[in-house]
């Protein structure tokens, strides 16, 4: 590390992967902030948030779940930007923030944001798309750590240098978009270039929202409201005696039980019989004598010792044996129901309840709980063992001791430990045993509450089985990959309100089908309940004529792949990425490699395939993280492939080569895109178009863009219209340069040529 770096001034940072924290919508944006209503509405209004505000049951109320999983992707990116906006810093840092929306927010946020309410402030920007950039008053071009050019956006279009690179692929990705606009067959539009250029950035706004508005869910359907994450499951009063009972019949069934208790009351018994042995047998004076000789005496003695202490390793031993069986299988239980519990729980569940039961509580399961349970019976039995030597002398002591340590005991069970310990102390004249007594109990009712806690969670609910023999699908399931959905309703929970309302469509098979929808439209949900990490409420999803609700959800699972929206990559290494369960040979990871770009990258690091990977892959870009996905599916070769938004933060360069790898390899199988870039869904043979859960329409992207009202339209026509004069104007440059090249070249033979990269 070299070099020096200035900053003055606070700073906000919105990363390129939203952070979100568990809590209320107006919690994560006021993040510590006092809460000042208008500057609040401001924010909201400026991240295109108010409408989905509206949406949610709760409003800003709303609590977000885990890694906040009951909003989109695009809806935790506008959440995060909102966050940094309320904090009014002087310095703000946008890690690539407009990826993860679709193209109209994007515009928004970027006027609103950027442009609104950021223009007095300090803003430095990473993005991949090139529509933000003539905005700039700097723009840094940069290439494997170093600077190429900088400059503002007319000067770099003057030289031929890696910006060209990005503005070409561009183009390219524009241009099938800009072509079908332009053709004959889509006159009938019914937003043509000529009535676009005369709208305000305010009316089309308003057109947009009329698409979205249009056939909202009727008022008057009665759906549940609730929070996704509920309030932690308290239990009020004692805890009751069947917790006890768990707790010591967990292990063997309980068969180490009535030993213990056999070898606690034998050691009291060797105990007592020593003393009592010692009492009768020693001279009541000097001149005494006794009928046992002394070598008897001792011997009886040392051996009542003995099985005293024999009994105590048995009791040591048997204790230790319980309290090991016991704490393993509580863990293991609970360890197995949270692998197997549905992605809904950990929806509902935020990471600290499920870190609390197997640190704290498991930690107090393992090092208390047993020496408390087997000190309070021992203790017991002791007392009573006291109280029956001390009544062959004053056999009142019934009338005395009983009554107390009962009182004791109900007294402690009523208050709390440190008041019945205190009382205990100075209000009663109890003896060293009765004292041990009631701290076990105390010490005890205090710490099973851990028990408690951690069997709630050995009753989670479990997922499907992972195969159910009986209907388990063809080896070669899907052959063809057709999915069929019947009136499919899903929530996230039985007290929140559907997320798809009665969905019925047909994808066929082979054919390529793009997904589209505004931000929180039930895309992703969709997915899910392909996937079965949701299960449907009503309705089902057939592939190939086999209803996927009714197979193991292995036998699913294994059958498809997805690219997601957010890449993952684990701690380890490129080829346990690319390959965990070790399916396949380094010539086949090498090719899948190559395929999806990174094998040149990947033979460049000293470990090739052993190259390390840190958590989370955070020594990789986002990008490269989405193209290792994308090595993920062509090495498995599934029927059906899922991409949702997958090219969302990565730039247009790369977006093109997963477009092109998915369109060459995958030609024979199913895909379906769910995307918020109309170029990612130019080669799709249907067009699905969600809108809070309903379908709006459902045909061949020719069809719908014959339509001058159809949605699709009416999106493609304000995409256009919004890149039509930045390719015009790259397109007018580029010509410009090439004229200027071919007058030197006829002018001077002898001209130096410089790459484009």
């Amino acid at each position: 590390m070299s070099g020096t770096l200035k900053v003055c001034g606070s700073k906000a940072y919105v990363s390129q992967s939203p952070w979100i924290q568990s809590g209320k919508i107006e919690e994560n944006i006021l993040f510590g902030k006092e809460m000042n209503r208008e500057k609040f509405e401001k924010v909201l209004e400026a991240c295109s948030l108010t409408k989905d505000l509206e949406v949610l049951p709760f409003g800003d109320q709303t609590i977000i779940g885990e890694k906040g999983i009951n909003l989109s992707g695009g809806q935790k990116q506008r959440v995060q930007i909102a966050r940094a906006l309320y904090q009014d810093a002087d310095i703000y840092l946008f890690d690539d923030p407009f990826s993860a929306v679709d193209a109209h927010t994007g515009s928004h946020l970027f006027r609103e944001c950027l442009l609104g309410i950021l223009k007095t402030k300090t803003v430095i920007y990473v993005t991949h798309q090139i529509e933000f950039l003539p905005d700039a008053d700097l723009i840094l071009v940069m290439r494997e750590g170093w600077i190429t050019q900088s400059g503002k956006y007319d000067d770099i279009l003057q030289s031929d240098t890696d910006f060209m690179e990005l503005v070409g692929a561009h183009r390219e990705a524009l241009s099938p978009v800009i072509s079908s606009e332009t053709k004959p067959t889509f006159k009938t539009s019914s937003v043509t270039t000529k009535d676009t250029d005369s709208q305000s950035d305010f009316e089309l706004e308003q057109t947009q929202k009329n698409v979205y508005d249009h056939h909202n869910i009727s008022d008057d359907t009665v759906e549940p409201k609730g929070q996704l994450v509920q309030d932690e499951e308290r239990e009020r009063g004692r805890v009751g005696f069947k917790i006890y009972w768990k707790y010591i019949t967990t292990a063997y069934g309980g068969a180490f039980v009535p030993f213990i208790l056999l070898s606690q009351t034998l050691t009291m018994v060797f105990q007592i019989g020593s003393n009592y042995w010692m009492t009768l047998e020693t001279p009541v004076s000097a001149t005494a004598e006794t009928d046992i000789e002394s070598f008897t005496l001792m011997v009886v003695y040392v051996a009542l010792a003995i099985g005293s202490s024999f009994f105590i390793l048995v009791i040591a031993v048997l204790t230790l044996i319980a309290g090991y069986k016991t704490a393993t299988m509580l863990f293991n239980k609970m360890h197995l129901c949270f692998f197997r519990a549905p992605m809904s729980f950990f929806d509902a569940t935020p990471s600290g309840r499920i870190i609390n039961r197997a640190s704290t509580d498991q930690n107090t399961i393992d090092t208390s709980i047993s020496e408390l349970v087997w000190g309070v019976t021992f203790n017991l039995i002791h007392l009573l063992g006291n109280i029956a030597v001390m009544s062959q002398a004053a056999w009142q002591v019934f009338i005395v001791l009983i009554p107390i340590v009962a009182a004791s005991m109900w007294y402690q069970s009523v208050t709390s430990p440190g008041i019945a310990g205190l009382a205990v102390i100075y209000g009663l004249s109890l003896n060293e045993l009765q004292f041990n007594l009631i701290w076990f109990l105390c010490n005890l009712e205090n710490e099973i509450i851990s028990v408690e806690r951690i069997l709630q969670y050995t009753s989670i609910p479990s997922e499907a089985p992972l195969v159910i023999k009986e209907n388990q699908p063809d080896h070669s399931w899907p052959s063809f990959g057709e999915v069929h959905i019947q009136d499919l309703q899903v929530r996230y929970a039985p007290h929140l309100p559907l997320v798809l309302h009665g969905l019925t469509c047909t994808f066929p098979a082979g054919a390529k089908t793009g997904i589209v929808g505004r931000t929180g439209s039930g895309k992703s949900t969709l997915v899910l309940t392909v996937f079965r990490l949701l299960e449907p409420v009503a309705g089902q999803i057939l592939i190939d004529s086999v209803n996927i609700s009714l197979i193991g959800i292995h036998d699913l699972r294994s059958r498809l792949s997805i690219i997601p929206q957010d890449p993952t990559m684990f701690e380890g290494t490129i080829r346990s990425n690319l390959d965990p369960l070790e399916e396949y040979t380094d010539e086949q990871i090498w090719k899948a490699l190559d395929m999806c770009q990174l094998g040149d990258e990947v033979r460049k690091k000293e470990g090739k395939l052993d190259s390390i990977v840190t958590e989370n892959g955070e020594n990789w870009s986002m990008g490269q993280r989405q193209l290792v996905c994308l090595g993920r599916v062509l090495l498995k070769k599934s029927k059906i492939l899922v991409l949702d938004e997958a090219t969302a933060s990565v730039d247009t360069a790369t977006d093109n080569i997963i477009q092109q790898t998915v369109k060459q390899h995958f030609s024979e199988c199913r895909v379906i895109t769910i995307a918020h870039r109309i170029t990612s869904i130019r080669d799709s043979d249907m067009v699905l178009f969600l809108n809070q859960g309903l379908i709006e329409e459902y045909d061949s992207p020719k069809k719908l863009l014959k339509n001058k009202s159809s949605h699709l339209a009416q999106l493609v026509a304000e995409y256009t219209r919004r890149k039509q004069k930045e390719v015009d104007a790259v397109a007018k440059d580029v010509r410009s340069r090439e004229l200027k090249s071919e007058v030197r070249t006829y002018n001077d033979p002898v001209v130096q040529k410089w790459p484009i990269f």
